[in-house]
């Protein structure tokens, strides 16, 4: 079976204001031309209608950063996944690290999450990824695997859900794990997708911490690594354009 088309998603997390972002959502535009990856943006909710709007129509995807479970209600502050499907968005990613550990989120909310998201028609994104003191103890590839299993949504299938793989203590540190500890663990999630899904190696395995043109070659090309969930490079046009570009 051939491999799943590559995504590289360059999640923006919390910066930028409306002239610098449209500029980078501009820049990007400019330079994807004809990619074998599909490219996704994740601004930040400030700037999801502008860089939308200036996307539009050109093949680069539009997605949130989070959403609540609740289709609407009284969240203060929160963003549900109708008012991104009504946005223009096509993806969310739910389960980031820094939600998980900076938001005290667990895997039941990841899913519900997932669930809301499916529900509005986007593609969910879900991040999974161990703590450093996990992978020192030798407990990486069995939390990355509780993760799994309790934050998947029902009705998950590889047209509606990407899997994100980020070890918490890579993740803006500019750190990697080796490339022998990123093919077993996307190992693992392959094996474990494959328990419960007769088309498993359809579902793309994001690689994402300190992702960067320096090592994106080498990631981008292990086994079971579908494309890469880009933070800091993502704010960089060139350095995004030149992780997309290794697919391809």
């Amino acid at each position: 079976m051939s491999k799943p088309r590559p995504l590289i998603a360059g999640n923006w997390k919390m910066n930028g204001r409306q002239a610098d972002g449209l500029a980078l959502a501009e820049a990007i535009l400019a330079g994807a031309g004809d990619m074998t990856a599909e490219l996704l943006l994740c601004p930040p909710a400030t700037l999801i209608a502008p860089v939308g709007e200036r996307i539009r129509g050109s093949g680069i995807a539009l997605g949130g950063q989070d959403c609540h479970w609740a289709a609407s209600g009284a969240h203060t502050g929160d963003i549900a996944a109708p008012m991104l499907a009504d946005l223009g968005c096509r993806y969310v990613i739910v389960g980031h690290s820094e939600r998980r550990h900076g938001h005290g989120e667990t895997d039941a909310m990841v899913k519900a999450k997932a669930e809301a998201a499916l529900a509005a028609g986007l593609i969910a994104i879900v991040c999974l990824g161990e703590t450093e003191a996990e992978r020192d103890r030798g407990e990486a590839e069995s939390v990355v695997g509780r993760q799994l299993e309790g934050s998947l949504p029902e009705g998950a299938s590889p047209d509606k859900v990407v899997v994100g793989y980020e070890p918490v203590w890579a993740i803006g540190t500019g750190r990697t794990p080796s490339n022998a500890d990123i093919e077993a663990i996307h190992g693992v999630l392959r094996r474990d997708l494959a328990a419960s899904f007769p088309e498993a190696d359809r579902f793309r395995l994001l690689y994402g911490g300190s992702v960067k043109p320096g090592n994106c070659e080498e990631i981008l090309g292990l086994a079971n690594v579908d494309g890469a969930l880009v933070g800091g490079s993502s704010l960089k046009e060139q350095e995004f354009l030149t992780i997309a570009r290794t697919c391809g």
